[in-house]
């Protein structure tokens, strides 16, 4: 996985509806802190260099950004993020930070409370009308053709499956701008979930400019991904491939609507930059393709297709600074994991059955552990009340040195555990706290009903 920390960079992303540990350099109070001493700068961006782990399997969010000539710009589609470089940051060189020491304070606890601040802020709910779900619907992966297609034929076969998607919020003026990919010939499409999040309506358009109102057969804020339905028939269905066929160099196109109306149906191009790429953002991880291939806001929900007319992905979000100069590094949600969420959706509503902790962890900078003469390990920055790792007394300060029985030094360390567990097993934490060791038993809950 890779670092995902946000600290003076655009990010298009709503908030999530737990709270989450963001660096206090950009808390909503960031104004304050920026003024204090110059290691709480230095530190705060340190976490560019750092995951925080919320024991969450994928990731979701929308736009947090500004509207704009009455529409909401998002990134991939509506969503995005962005990674600080080190190079980008004064006085952060290699990973390391020169922090004279009488400028640590004088408790290290006191110091975490400067690194880490929490976000009170809570995602929100779409409020679109829901509709009947559909136990015998199933979205299927199709094997590639005989023959790939030219740009202008993949054009031509898919345009009619894309289509644009206004959502609104009651009392607003003004919309939420992003794309969707048609799943079948009555009416399913494919979006992401920051599109629609916290919304009250939404109306979509196809490619011949007929527009209808939507309704919510569900969505899923963790894996980014919702499914809308219209009053339509006779429509064309995208055709999905086989993300898990796809090898790095790969020739790839993606098609949506970036920017807005006045570019419906953008077609760009590019390759397949690297499969599996490990992405958090906002606690939420998620394995997702990486491509050069250009997405814009707007994009969200839109369809990275292989030279086969194939949608192998949906595009959701691109890495931005403020700092640096960043291009072609966009992702796209994997056909493999849309098929398992959409289904799901489909018949359910919702997706269970994806593992949690609940407990947010973060890396202890090399200075402070030499410093306060820490042990190495993960600092416990918050605790989900309910879940069993707090009533096991596990609490915010503590800092996790092994899982069943192994160091813990890295966030993969707890995650590579996390992934082969299912809901109801139990994890074993080493907590030091205040000198003393001790092992915890935690039961693994179910990501729905701890965040």
């Amino acid at each position: 996985m890779n670092n995902d920390y946000k600290n003076g960079v655009e990010n298009w992303y709503a908030p999530l509806e737990r709270e989450e540990t963001v660096p206090a350099a950009q808390a909503p109070s960031a104004g304050k802190k920026r003024r204090s001493a110059g290691w709480r700068i230095a530190l705060g961006t340190l976490l560019t260099l750092g995951l925080i782990i919320v024991t969450s399997l994928w990731f979701s969010n929308r736009d947090a950004g500004e509207k704009s000539d009455d529409k909401r710009e998002g990134s991939a589609g509506g969503s995005g993020f962005s990674i600080i470089l080190p190079d980008d940051i004064p006085g952060f060189s290699d990973g390391k930070t020169d922090l004279p020491d009488e400028e640590m304070p004088e408790n290290w606890k006191d110091f975490f409370s400067n690194f880490y601040t929490v976000d009170n802020n809570k995602k929100e709910e779409s409020r679109i009308p829901t509709v009947e779900k559909r136990p015998s619907w199933e979205l299927e992966l199709k094997p590639v053709g005989k023959e790939p297609l030219t740009l202008q034929e993949i054009y031509q076969n898919c345009v009619e499956s894309i289509v644009s998607i206004k959502s609104y919020i009651e009392g607003e003026s003004g919309y939420y701008w992003g794309t969707g990919i048609i799943l079948s010939e009555d009416g399913l499409v494919l979006t992401n979930a920051h599109v629609v999040e916290g919304c009250d309506s939404a109306k979509i358009t196809l490619h011949d400019g007929t527009e209808y109102e939507a309704k919510l057969v569900g969505a899923d804020d963790t894996s980014d991904i919702a499914v809308l339905k219209i009053d339509a028939k006779g429509l064309v269905p995208a055709v999905f491939g086989e993300s898990d066929q796809l090898r790095v160099g790969d020739e790839v196109a993606a098609l949506g609507n970036p920017l807005g109306e006045e570019f419906l149906a953008t077609l760009t191009d590019g390759i397949i930059s690297a499969i599996d790429r490990g992405v958090s953002v906002d606690g939420h991880s998620m394995n997702l393709i990486q491509t050069n291939t250009a997405i814009n806001e707007g994009n969200s929900g839109g369809a990275l297709l292989n030279m086969y007319g194939q949608v192998i992905g949906v595009t959701n979000m691109k890495m931005m600074s403020s700092y640096s100069s960043i291009e072609g590094i966009g992702f796209a949600i994997p056909s493999s994991t849309v098929r398992t969420v959409v289904n799901a959706l489909i018949k359910e509503g919702e997706v269970r059955g994806r593992p949690a902790i609940g407990v947010t962890v973060g890396p202890i900078p090399e200075e402070a552990a030499k410093h306060y003469e820490l042990p190495e390990g993960l600092y416990v920055s918050a605790v989900t009340e309910g879940t069993d790792a707090w009533e096991k007394g596990i609490r915010e300060g503590d800092i996790i040195t092994g899982v069943n029985g192994k160091p813990a030094r890295t966030t993969n360390d707890i995650l590579s555990v996390r992934d082969t567990l299912r809901v109801g097993d139990t994890i074993t934490f080493t907590i030091w706290r205040e000198g003393e060791s001790s092992d915890v038993e935690v039961v693994v809950g179910d990501i729905n009903d701890i965040y």
